[in-house]
């Protein structure tokens, strides 16, 4: 399971010209769920998520977690794009849906989190903060 993690004042996704989920500051994420992903590979990624530090603490250094902030978690199987042999992506390490989306909701409610629409056509609005973005691998 692979996040990327960005830190936000807002974020947003929009699907059919209609707001389906907002957030104020927190963090965005972005999640790729593998073929190979499971329950486990679900709460270690809340765990460590619920736990990262990237908050700036009164001294002004990344050392809080998300606290009562939000999150925005968006389903991301592009994460998984392999792209070795040639220039178009190949997704054949990515979960299908069966698959992925039990886990993706799993680890949303784990997070208390809100929610992009899967397997929907989204846009994701993200105004960063920092900018801080961080790669989580699971």
């Amino acid at each position: 399971m692979k996040a990327v993690v960005q830190r936000v004042a807002s974020a947003a996704v929009v699907v059919d010209r209609e707001e389906v989920s907002r957030i104020g500051a927190g963090m965005a994420v972005l999640l790729g769920i593998s073929k190979d992903d499971g329950p486990d590979e679900a709460r270690r990624m809340a765990e460590k998520l619920s736990r990262l530090r990237i908050f700036e603490d009164r001294e002004g250094k990344m050392n809080e977690p998300l606290g009562q902030r939000e999150i925005l978690c968006v389903s991301q199987f592009t994460l998984y794009a392999d792209t070795s042999s040639g220039n178009r992506p190949g997704f054949h390490d990515a979960a299908p849906g069966e698959l992925a989306e039990p886990l993706y909701e799993d680890v949303c409610r784990r997070l208390d989190a809100r929610m992009g629409v899967f397997g929907a056509q989204m846009t994701v609005e993200i105004s960063g903060d920092g900018p801080v973005t961080i790669l989580i691998e699971v």
